[in-house]
């Protein structure tokens, strides 16, 4: 596990936090490694609710250390940053980012795979591929046009200029800004809400939220198909049950 990134298990969340300020939490690969390790732990644990990324400093995260990148020679589908990358995608336990100061590069489209994000108000995004000749990557010349619509995609990833969390939110790339003094605590309030909630049933809505798109009607079928799965599950009986008790008190 790397020294520079802090895996913490607290309550029904896992917390991963960057832990490389003086670098201003640049990913190095075994950085990769060690999110990759705590993202698989998370996903393999249904008691776990939640994996929260978040980071030490004045800086969620610089992006890539190219010096690093460089060190390691030519980069394979085997190493870590990739098999990051791929692994978000599957992944059915919700992903919750805390994000202050500077979000550049991996720092932003590592966002793009995560459900609900919250951003302090001193929070700057930048996605400076294109000014690095090099292109997008993590999906986010698919997911972005998703989120933001083309236009705005295109403005962000081919001009490449930073934007701050308030246009982020504007653009639907984060869930709320809030003062730096109060992201740890917003942070906490909505992990312990995911906490409280049935694990599977959680999942399972994650897991239709990130079906790639598909016709109405397919999609009704597959809801349908999940929901009476979800319907005879233990949980879902145990959750009904309690709460038809409470109505007939």
């Amino acid at each position: 596990m790397s020294e520079f990134v802090i895996t913490k298990r607290q309550g029904a969340a896992l917390h991963l936090r960057l832990n490389r300020s003086n670098k201003k939490n640049a990913l190095t690969q075994d950085m990769y490694k060690a999110l990759l390790d705590g993202i698989n732990e998370a996903e393999a644990d249904e008691s776990i609710h939640a994996v929260v990324f978040s980071a030490e400093g004045d800086t969620f995260c610089a992006g890539n250390d190219l010096g690093d990148f460089l060190r390691h020679g030519e980069l394979t589908p085997q190493a870590p940053v990739f098999k990051l990358l791929k692994r978000l995608p599957e992944l059915t336990v919700p992903l919750v980012a805390s994000v202050q100061g500077a979000a550049i590069g991996i720092g932003t489209t590592l966002l793009l795979h995560c459900d609900l994000i919250y951003a302090a108000d001193d929070a700057v995004f930048a996605l400076p591929f294109v000014d690095l000749a090099l292109v997008p990557e993590a999906g986010s010349s698919l997911l972005l046009p998703q989120i933001a619509g083309y236009p705005r995609a295109a403005e962000l990833l081919l001009l490449g200029e930073p934007f701050d969390a308030h246009k982020a939110k504007e653009m639907g790339l984060i869930n709320a800004v809030v003062g730096v003094a109060e992201l740890a605590e917003t942070t906490a309030e909505v992990v312990a809400k995911l906490a409280a909630k049935p694990p599977q049933a959680l999942r399972r809505s994650k897991q239709l939220l990130k079906t790639p798109t598909e016709s109405t009607s397919v999609r009704i079928e597959r809801e349908l198909e999940v929901f009476m799965k979800a319907l005879g599950s233990e949980e879902a009986q145990r959750v009904i049950a309690a709460k038809a008790a409470g109505k007939k008190k």
